[in-house]
């Protein structure tokens, strides 16, 4: 229990030699120390599974999740860390917030970046719908793009073919209709097309060489259009619109599955939104909240730290830090003393030096013109 004490007050940012002199102050800095520490392990955990699907289909997508994933929480909770220690609480009300409005906007900052991925798989099972429509519709638009390009391209082609299917169904309707009173014309059927003969006669002669032409000019035709939609084939499969189908139900979930973070991010966004473009309230609450939480639960150790009042440990930090700051002045003075007194000695030096080199040369002088 105590070395668990002991992290969460490494966790806050407090000076722990001194902190463990004041115990009315120890549960303070380990509940702001844990949520130091909670946040920093959603982190984690928020970036490893971001970075899970940026690498999504690599063999190394676990190993990179890992190894981002604490790097990211490291990070966190070093920043965290300082925003929290580096509130002085020697000021008034109003300065401790203007002190701490930088660290407050940090923090609103790192809870959406948090919040983001951790959101992604909370509403994973609507996401991976939203993304299976996404991709439904756009091989339908891709499919529609291709067939308007290609009803573009061969207008007279498939105005001809048309023409040619329309000329077929007529024909059949026809020879149909001509068999038919051909049959009641061999046996004799009276009608207003037929003369009531029994027999092969002249009038089924007739009506046999009118089918017969009807026959021919469908047998023409049948290969004209054979021949275009050949062509049209031929064409639908350069201009690849054969080759595009829909996706089945099976392409949809493996799409889904190995769907980037971009596009797991606009799936998210667009799920607060109905088909027909309005706002589906219920769903961005929902999402919505999930981000005020990150956001309050990383600001929470800044509310904290200037909520409670300036305690004992407080002021034990700012005597200790008014020392700190009182030795670094003496040090400097020490320093500028001990700078002056040896600039001053080397000074001197070279003055008896030069004085000496002076009055060796004047000797030197006088005696060279006694000599002489």
């Amino acid at each position: 229990m105590r070395n668990i004490t002991r992290f969460f007050w490494f966790c806050s940012g407090a000076h722990i030699e001194t902190l463990k002199k004041y115990p009315i102050e120890h549960n303070k800095y380990v509940g702001i120390g844990a949520t130091i520490f909670f946040t920093a392990l959603f982190a984690s955990l928020s970036g490893g599974y971001a970075m899970y699907f940026v690498f999504s289909g690599s063999a190394f997508a676990v190993g990179f999740a890992i190894l981002f994933g604490i790097i990211w929480g490291l990070a966190i909770f070093n920043m965290d860390r300082y925003i929290v220690s580096s509130i002085n609480k020697r000021g008034t009300t109003n300065q401790q917030i203007l002190q701490a409005s930088p660290r407050i906007l940090l923090a609103i900052m790192i809870g959406l970046v948090i919040s983001r991925p951790l959101e992604l798989k909370i509403f994973d099972k609507e996401i991976r719908a939203k993304l299976r429509t996404s991709y439904l519709h756009g091989q339908k638009s891709k499919i529609d793009t291709l067939q308007l390009a290609y009803n573009q391209k061969y207008a007279q082609e498939l105005g001809k073919n048309n023409d040619l299917k329309h000329e077929r169904d007529s024909l059949t309707k026809d020879i149909n209709r001509s068999r038919f009173q051909l049959n009641q014309e061999v046996f004799g059927d009276k009608s207003n097309q037929t003369s009531g003969i029994v027999g092969y006669g002249t009038y089924a002669k007739q009506k046999q060489a009118v089918l017969q032409e009807k026959q021919d000019r469908l047998k023409v035709v049948q290969d004209n259009l054979d021949r275009e939609d050949a062509f049209l084939n031929q064409r639908k499969n350069v201009d690849g619109l054969n080759n595009v189908v829909l996706f089945s139900d099976r392409q949809l979930d493996s799409l889904a599955n190995v769907a980037g973070f971009a596009d797991r991010n606009w799936a998210l966004g667009q799920l607060s939104f109905r088909p027909d473009g309005t706002r589906d309230i219920d769903t961005y609450l929902a999402e919505s909240f999930i981000g005020y939480l990150f956001i309050l639960f990383e600001c929470l150790p800044v509310f904290v730290k200037l909520m409670s009042p300036r305690g004992s440990y407080d002021e034990a930090l700012a005597r200790l830090e008014d020392a700190d700051v009182h030795f670094a002045e003496r040090d400097k003075e020490h320093e500028i003393a001990v700078t002056d007194e040896s600039f001053d000695h080397r000074l001197k030096t070279n003055i008896a030096k030069r004085k000496q080199i002076i009055t060796d040369q004047s000797a030197y002088d006088l005696g060279k013109q006694r000599f002489d």
